[in-house]
């Protein structure tokens, strides 16, 4: 161990090549152990802090010499093993902070770690690469405001203001992980924290027997293929519209004519009857090989994911541009209704997630609705004439005409 280190000792050092040590020229503090600074070629000193933890060896730069005094770096190396004793490691606490210190890295973990865990992980990746990305991908998460906040949320909602109330629960989620995971102290504000919300109202828009004809001919008439197929599925069952597009063929039952879907939003099995008209499609539906999604995508082995953009060429051309997909689902549940069904049974049809009514939908058997569907597909195909389910290969063996972008 060499002498105690002091400012004069620094100031007058300058850089010792030494082979042997690979280059490196280190002064060690002979009072606390580990503590040194380092001498560069280029006259540059450091602050450096060795110590062993776990039986490994590891060397931490504290901070460059002028930015720190002596004084400094030595108090904040003593926090420093202070830490080690404690069990925790320094280095990995410095490196993890860099890792996570933008905002775009934030968003990075958050999709590797906490969307896998989430049933609406598509819309969280939506926002975050349409909204959160643009404004401050590059800032550090420990300079974004309350103000900032604000400011995004309004002018989202300028808009789209549902959309601009989901952005900020979705960062308010980010930045209370981005605590736990050590991109900001655990005492920091969450700026997400207090955004007076936008005011929604519940929609109440479903598709009307006057605009089915006209829908019917817009999806038979779209080239997509797997994208017609989907959108007829919506309209024949009421599933929701992540749940469909991840449905794999194994969930089809054709003997038990039932469609299974293991993961809800719920968090419970759903078995959805399947009617005559939706067996049909199903069986006349190419398979693509290798890919063991029922609506296959345009990546290999994935499924549609993209399923907005041919709706939102289908609902222009019939005049409905104001229907969103989800109104497809509310469309099932309201032409049930109006077919004289019970409320119970079509929450149970729909797989609504109201505990009152939960008990209830599990006194129901299966016959009720799945004669429902049939009854609710029959009046689907009265209605909407020749074009039912044209071009969805249902009745056909034609191969899919799948375009190069969904």
């Amino acid at each position: 161990m060499g002498r105690k280190l002091t400012k004069s000792v620094i100031d007058r050092a300058t850089y010792q090549s030494d082979a042997s040590k690979n280059g490196w020229d280190v002064r060690w503090d002979g009072e606390l152990p580990g503590f040194g600074v380092r001498i560069y070629p280029t006259g540059r000193k450091a602050f450096l802090l060795r110590y062993r933890l776990n039986g490994r060896k590891r060397l931490l730069t504290l901070g460059t010499y002028g930015a720190l005094t002596l004084h400094q770096a030595r108090d904040l190396a003593r926090r420093r093993l202070g830490e080690v004793v404690s069990g925790e490691d320094p280095l990995e606490k410095k490196r993890k902070a860099a890792r996570g210190e933008t905002v775009r890295a934030l968003c990075e973990t958050y999709i590797e770690r906490h969307v896998p865990r989430k049933r609406s992980g598509y819309d969280d990746q939506r926002r975050i690469a349409q909204h959160i990305l643009p404004a401050w991908g590059n800032r550090k998460v420990d300079s974004i405001t309350h103000a900032d906040v604000a400011a995004l949320h309004t002018k989202i909602g300028e808009y789209a203001p549902y959309e601009a109330n989901r952005t900020v629960a979705l960062l308010s989620k980010m930045f209370e992980l981005a605590r736990r995971w050590g991109f900001v102290p655990e005492n920091a504000a969450n700026p997400a924290r207090g955004i007076d919300k936008f005011r929604e109202q519940k929609r109440d828009r479903w598709v009307t027997p006057q605009e089915l004809t006209r829908l019917a001919v817009a999806i038979s008439q779209d080239r997509n293929l797997y994208a017609r197929a989907a959108l007829w599925l919506y309209l024949l069952t009421g599933v929701r519209k992540t749940e469909l597009l991840q449905v794999r063929w194994e969930h089809v039952d054709f003997i038990r004519a039932e469609l299974r879907l293991p993961d809800t939003k719920p968090g419970r099995a759903h078995h959805v009857p399947l009617s005559s008209p939706a067996l049909g499609l199903l069986r006349a539906l190419p398979r693509q090989e290798g890919n063991p999604y029922l609506l296959p995508g345009m990546k290999a082995g994935h499924h549609l994911v993209n399923i907005e953009k041919p709706w939102r060429r289908v609902r222009k051309a019939a005049g409905i541009e104001d229907v969103r997909l989800h109104d497809l689902r509310r469309t099932v549940g309201s032409w049930l209704a109006q077919a004289g069904h019970s409320l119970p049974l079509i929450g149970r049809i729909l797989n609504h997630t109201d505990p009152k009514t939960t008990t209830i939908y599990a006194r129901l058997g299966d016959d009720p609705a799945r004669q429902a569907l049939e009854d609710h597909a029959e009046r689907l195909a009265q209605v909407a004439g020749p074009s039912f389910l044209t071009g969805t290969t249902a009745g056909t063996r034609t191969q899919p005409q799948l375009e190069s972008r969904s």
